[in-house]
């Protein structure tokens, strides 16, 4: 269900208090050598359309936001491992300056949770007392935290605690913990001790098990919702977050020394980067709105400036991806960042011949900008990335519809940016329909018409913290298995069919299939070679290489679950997961992230609606 929102006026933190909290942590750092490890978990099963490429090419910007918050608080020993790079990566095994870390952190996305769990369960491998304080964090945890702890005597694995907000909510934790530990002791020991003595009862954000038995966790306590960064310019800056990744391996242990300046570029040559947060709209299948505590968060100009240059000038990089809800979301705000990125000027050199970027938008707002696109363009914009959906506005009205997809399309490739369209399948989308624009592929043509350079077609999933998530699984949509397969966590990702109630699911499967290889093939790839009429260059025959290659690897992970779908018994399910682990807040009330009660599920109003992951 939806994160419940704090009270009115309540939902952000003060201005300053990122970077006073920040300070003081330096105050206490000198007296406090942390050795820390954060792994980023990845499901290399996933590696497919749209993700392909930039699923290893681009380093997540969540595991570096918290290195970069380690090394600015004075925590400079510290390695990021990305397990798109080091697939191998055993936790019980990790040295870093000759030393167990006593800092393990682990991110992850709901689809790569069964490769976090892992790794949380590798490093209890290590002996007690000598074994790191093991905190979760992602997007998983913000959602389902309590899937991340294990009330299983036999297989003990869950993580110490883990965090359900950002960098200010792990800051927070690890001043308390400093604050307590004392000369010699472990930090986990510290934590065992602060939570004991009910230190971290006051920072909302965190989740943790009561008592110490080593990881089973009978009760969680849940702290309630974060406080939100207004201004994040407070944010430490990403470039020292860089310097300290893992270089890719296929080794267990980590190396002496973390991945070379000089070779960040060729492995990770897209930078992502935090420019705003929030959505004007409240799509039922979108979790956004309601994290955000409907507020709308940003940089400034100048600062984004500044971070796309110290990247340039210190690892070389130049493409850069906003990791945006809707960047076009408030027009005088997006002209201020833009008009700045358009004049930005570091040692004589305009940045807007140095970088690039690329970002997530709207049609509609697309539109209401659209006498400002030449001047995006100039500030360095070459794509952007719209939420489609379904043009017709049948499955969400977003203020979209087939003119205006077009008029949008059209006025984006006259200024030079690359449309990307992202559409979501569903169940009464037929794959093709005559003489309406209703069909995917029909859709699709009309799309590729208006000037698409790439494409995105998931089908409907189920997605933690939307309106409908509950009613996916109530209304008997949400497959269990499959012809004797389970459908697992990274099987929600979009490319598989696990939400369905269509009388031939297997349709849905290879309509996505279907969709993609008319959108990318070599007869597209070579009319894109030839005619280029814009700005936009080469770019849509690359995007039709990039897509066949992407098309190759979801046949190959597809289609044989689409043959279960046509040919295997299914098994759904009735009710969404549920934790047999209570939780409640620190006072004994209801906690913000407990799931909803069965019964109360059970007798939710069922939908016909699916939630996007």
């Amino acid at each position: 269900m939806e994160l419940p929102r704090r009270n009115r006026g309540d939902e952000l933190l003060r201005p300053g208090a990122l970077i006073d909290l920040r300070r003081r942590i330096r105050n206490l750092s000198p007296a406090h050598d942390l050795v820390s490890v954060i792994a980023c978990a990845f499901d290399h099963r996933t590696r497919m359309l749209p993700f392909i490429y930039a699923d290893t090419r681009m380093a997540p910007a969540g595991v570096r936001a918290i290195g970069s918050a380690l090394v600015d608080i004075g925590f400079d020993k510290t390695r990021i491992v990305l397990q798109q790079w080091n697939k191998h990566f055993d936790p019980s095994q990790m040295r870093l300056d000759g030393r167990i870390p006593d800092l393990f952190l682990v991110s992850t996305m709901g689809m790569h949770s069964g490769r976090a769990m892992q790794m949380i369960r590798d490093a209890r491998r290590i002996p007690p007392e000598k074994r790191p304080l093991i905190i979760a964090g992602g997007s998983h945890a913000v959602y389902e935290p309590n899937l991340l702890f294990n009330a299983d005597p036999a297989t003990p694995g869950g993580a110490d605690i883990v965090v359900t907000g950002e960098e200010y909510v792990f800051l927070s934790l690890l001043e308390v913990l400093l604050n307590t530990r004392a000369p010699g002791e472990s930090l986990r020991s510290a934590f065992f001790r602060a939570k004991a003595a009910g230190a971290l009862d006051d920072i909302p954000g965190l989740v943790y098990p009561r008592g110490d038995n080593d990881g089973i966790a009978e009760e969680l306590v849940d702290t309630g919702i974060q406080q939100l960064l207004g201004n994040l310019d407070e944010i430490p800056h990403p470039v020292l977050g860089y310097k300290l990744l893992e270089a890719p391996s296929r080794s267990a242990t980590l190396a002496s020394q973390a991945l070379a300046s000089d070779r960040v570029r060729k492995h990770s040559p897209i930078s992502s980067l935090i420019l705003t947060f929030g959505c004007k709209f409240a799509c039922p299948y979108c979790p956004i709105p309601a994290y955000n505590q409907r507020q709308h968060r940003l940089k400034s100009g100048e600062r984004i400036a500044d971070e796309m240059w110290q990247l340039y000038k210190n690892y070389g990089l130049r493409y850069f991806f906003g990791a945006d809800d809707n960047f076009f979301n408030s027009k005088p705000r997006t002209l201020e960042i833009v008009e700045t990125l358009a004049r930005a000027e570091f040692e004589g050199v305009q940045l807007h011949r140095k970088a690039r970027w690329y970002t997530e938008v709207t049609v509609h707002d697309t539109i209401q900008m659209k006498e400002h696109l030449p001047l995006i363009r100039k500030a360095g914009c070459r794509a952007l990335w719209l939420g489609v959906e379904d043009m017709t506005a049948t499955l969400v009205n977003k203020g979209q519809s087939v003119p205006k997809t077009i008029e949008a399309f059209q006025l984006m490739r006259n200024a030079g940016i690359c449309p990307m369209p992202m559409m979501m399948h569903h169940d009464t989308q037929p794959l093709y329909s005559r003489g309406k624009n209703y069909g995917l592929l029909n859709q699709i043509k009309v799309l590729r018409k208006a000037g698409a350079v790439s494409l995105q077609v998931l089908m409907m999933t189920p997605s933690p913290g939307t309106k409908l998530y509950e009613g996916t699984f109530t209304s008997g949509l949400v497959l269990e298995s499959v012809g004797g397969r389970r459908a697992e966590p990274y099987m929600y990702d979009g490319n598989y069919v696990v939400a369905s109630k269509h009388p031939r699911p297997w349709k849905k499967q290879f309509n996505l299939l279907t969709a993609y290889l008319y959108f990318y093939n070599p007869v597209w790839a070579v009319v894109n070679l030839v005619k280029r009429k814009d700005g936009t260059g080469i770019k849509p025959a690359g995007m039709q290489l990039v897509g066949m290659c992407g098309l190759a690897h979801s046949i190959r992970r597809t289609f044989g679950w689409g043959l279960r779908l046509m040919f295997g018994k299914i098994e759904r399910l009735s009710a969404p997961p549920q934790s047999s682990i209570p939780m409640q807040s620190p006072a004994g009330t209801c906690a913000s992230h407990a799931p909803a009660p069965l019964e109360l599920t059970i007798s939710a109003r069922p939908t016909a609606a699916i939630a996007v992951h």
